[in-house]
C-alpha cells in the first residue's frame, strides 16, 4: 500500500470536532448516504472516489465528498492520484454511539421498500 502524500493532505475535523448536526446533514443527501453505505460495506478497505457510479456531474460528486470530509463521516487521502476514502466509523460510533448502523439500516429499509437503490 503506497503512503499518503503529505504535501497533498486534505484538512479533516479532529475526532472532538465533529458535530452531530454537520454528521446529519452530510447523511440527509441521497447521494452522499449512498456513497456512506457503500464505503459502510466495504468495510476497512478504502475505496477510489472514482468507484462510485452516481448521477451527476464530476464536481458535483467532488462537492459531496466534500461535504462528507468536512463533516466527518469520511477520510480522504491521496494515494499517489488517486483520492481514497474511508468511513470515520471508529469516530463515529465513539461520539454518537448506533448512529451510524441506525441511519444506514433505515436507508436499506427504505430502499427495499421503495425498490430503488438511490431510495
Amino acid at each position: 500500500m503506497q503512503t499518503p502524500n503529505p504535501s497533498r493532505s486534505l484538512a479533516h475535523p479532529e475526532t472532538g470536532e465533529i458535530r452531530l448536526e454537520g454528521v446529519l446533514h452530510a447523511l440527509s443527501d441521497p447521494m452522499r448516504l449512498l456513497i456512506a453505505q457503500e464505503l459502510a460495506a466495504a468495510g476497512e478497505a478504502e475505496l477510489s472516489c472514482s468507484v462510485f457510479d452516481l448521477p451527476v456531474s464530476k464536481s458535483t460528486t467532488t462537492h459531496h465528498f466534500r461535504v462528507l470530509r468536512e463533516s466527518g463521516v469520511v477520510r480522504q487521502v491521496y494515494r499517489g492520484t488517486a483520492k481514497m476514502n474511508s468511513l470515520r466509523r471508529d469516530d463515529l460510533d465513539a461520539l454518537f454511539p448506533g448512529l451510524l448502523d441506525s441511519v444506514l439500516s433505515a436507508h436499506a429499509a427504505q430502499t427495499a421498500r421503495l425498490g430503488d437503490a438511490r431510495a
